[in-house]
C-alpha cells in the first residue's frame, strides 16, 4: 500500500510518455536521489533505449496526424510499460502486491493515453501545428515534473495525477462531437480519394 501512489502517478505517466518516465526514474536512481528505484530501471542498456525512444517520441509527439499515428501504435506498449514500471516498482517477484500494482499501473496508463490520444484526434482538428507543439511539450514538462515531485511528495502526487486524469477525461466527452466530425470528415476524403483514382482507370480497349 506504501508504494501505491508512486504506482498510480507512474502509470498516469506511463500513458503520455513511458520512455520519459522510465528515462527520469532511472536517472533519479542511478544518480542516488531516490533509494526507491528499482535496479532493472538504472542499467544502462535500459537508459540509452530508453533515452533514444524519448528523443524520438519528442519529435513525432510534435508533428500534426504523426502523433495520432505514433499513438496507436503506442495503445499496447504505453499500457504495458506503465504495468512493468508498476510492477517493478512494487517489487517481491511475482507476489500478489506485485500482480496488483502491476494491474493498477497498467489500467491507469491506458486511461491517460486515451485521454491523450482523444485529446490530440481534436487538436489536430486545428489547422495550425502550433497547437501540437504546446500540447506536446506541456505534457513533457508535466510528466517530468509530476514523477520528480512523486519520488519525494508520492500521495499529493496521487492526488494531482487523479485530478488531472479526471480532468482529461471530461475534456474528452466534451470535446467528442468535434473528434467525430474529424474522424468523419477523414473517412469522407479517404472515399473520394478511392473513388477517383478508380475513375482515373481507363479500360483497355477491346
Amino acid at each position: 500500500m506504501s508504494v501505491l501512489p508512486l504506482v498510480f502517478t507512474s502509470g498516469w505517466a506511463s500513458g503520455i510518455n513511458a520512455y520519459a518516465v522510465v528515462l527520469l526514474l532511472g536517472l533519479l536512481g542511478a544518480t542516488g536521489v531516490s533509494d526507491d528505484v528499482p535496479a532493472a530501471l538504472q542499467r544502462p542498456d535500459v537508459l540509452i533505449l530508453a533515452g533514444v525512444l524519448f528523443v524520438v517520441e519528442a519529435i513525432a509527439d510534435k508533428v500534426p496526424y504523426v502523433d495520432s499515428v505514433w499513438d496507436a501504435v503506442h495503445t499496447v506498449i504505453r499500457p504495458v510499460a506503465g504495468g512493468v514500471v508498476a510492477a517493478l516498482l512494487a517489487g517481491h517477484d511475482g507476489s500478489l502486491p506485485e500482480l496488483a500494482a502491476g494491474a493498477v499501473g497498467g489500467s491507469t496508463a491506458l486511461l491517460s493515453h486515451l485521454v491523450k490520444a482523444g485529446t490530440r484526434i481534436a487538436v489536430n482538428t486545428s489547422p495550425e501545428p502550433a497547437s501540437n507543439i504546446v500540447l506536446s511539450l506541456v505534457e513533457d514538462l508535466g510528466v517530468a515534473g509530476i514523477i520528480a515531485f512523486a519520488v519525494f511528495h508520492p500521495v499529493a502526487a496521487a492526488v494531482l495525477a487523479g485530478a488531472l486524469l479526471a480532468a482529461g477525461i471530461t475534456l474528452v466527452i466534451v470535446l467528442w462531437s468535434r473528434i467525430r466530425r474529424f474522424l468523419r470528415r477523414r473517412r469522407q476524403r479517404r472515399a473520394e480519394k478511392r473513388l477517383a483514382a478508380a475513375g482515373s482507370v481507363v479500360p483497355p480497349a477491346g
